[in-house]
């Protein structure tokens, strides 16, 4: 018998891998998520969250109800698992580098969700290779 092979990645844009982001992190943190506490996180009106819970619930992503909260579909949680694996990883190469933490978070939130898979995996093999030779390391960091 044939095994399915697991469906394609969601397309997602950079807003609404914020999203799931953050709500996956308040869920973490605090066990739930609320339009109040993403709003608060990401510096923007509760109608616009509500807008966005709404779209995401609508996709499949999450599910939102009114007064209650929401929760990650397991789509939303890939999701929000790809973003944070990609998050991670930035931070652990930037470091390697040797920069500063507060570039590091700079850059980070403004590469990740600019980075092609197939950059994405050559940063991976490099940054593997710079935690294994110190060598590398600092010549790389001058």
């Amino acid at each position: 018998m044939a095994v399915d092979p697991p469906p394609p990645p969601v397309r997602t844009t950079a807003a609404v891998e914020d999203y799931l982001e953050r709500i996956s992190e308040l869920i973490k943190t605090k066990g739930y998520a609320r339009v109040v506490d993403i709003a608060a996180e990401l510096k923007i009106s509760q109608a616009s969250v509500t807008t966005m819970v709404q779209r995401l619930d609508a996709e499949g992503l999450l599910n939102y109800e009114k007064y209650r909260g929401m929760v990650l579909t397991d789509a939303g949680e890939a999701v929000a698992a790809r973003i944070a694996h990609r998050h991670e990883l930035l931070t652990q190469f930037l470091r390697q580098l040797g920069l500063d933490e507060d570039v590091i978070t700079r850059d980070v939130e403004g590469m990740e969700h600019h980075v092609s898979p197939e950059t994405f995996a050559a940063l991976e093999r490099l940054t593997e290779l710079l935690s294994t030779d110190a060598k590398l390391r600092a010549r790389v960091q001058g």
